[in-house]
């Protein structure tokens, strides 16, 4: 994919400390703390050579991201990946036939513009385009 990297993997997990620390044992340093009231996350990123782990904890024990985890401690919960337009990319995405959770961009953390895409077009994985503000 042309012009596309990867952004970031997100976990959702039961425990953020606990899971900070395991993947500071790892060998992972966190990138940067953030809360994004609005997606009800707390976010802790880990770096991962020019990639982030992103270590999301829902705000809400009722969350649908919680019901998500289920009893797991950690659960896979998308993968994102990095464009220089995303408006381009949903139409493209769109034009190609795929469900979009999001039909317009929305902010994300870090100020960037995300989109989901349904799980139903990927083979059952979620998948976010996001777009970094600009400087």
């Amino acid at each position: 994919m042309s012009g596309r990297t990867l952004d970031h993997v997100a976990l959702v997990v039961a425990d953020l400390k606990e899971a900070e620390q395991l993947y500071t044992v790892l060998g992972f340093d966190v990138r940067y703390r953030e809360r994004v009231a609005d997606q009800g996350v707390d976010i802790v990123g880990m770096s991962a050579g020019d990639e982030t782990i992103e270590l999301l904890k829902p705000l809400d024990p009722a969350s649908p991201l919680e019901r998500f985890r289920g009893d797991h401690r950690t659960r896979l919960h998308h993968v994102a990946y990095r464009v220089a337009d995303i408006e381009v990319e949903l139409a493209r995405l769109s034009d190609a036939g795929l469900r979009l959770i999001d039909q317009h961009p929305r902010r994300g953390a870090h100020g960037n513009l995300i989109a989901f895409i349904h799980p139903s077009s990927t083979g059952g994985t979620l998948v976010e385009v996001c777009q970094p503000p600009a400087d």
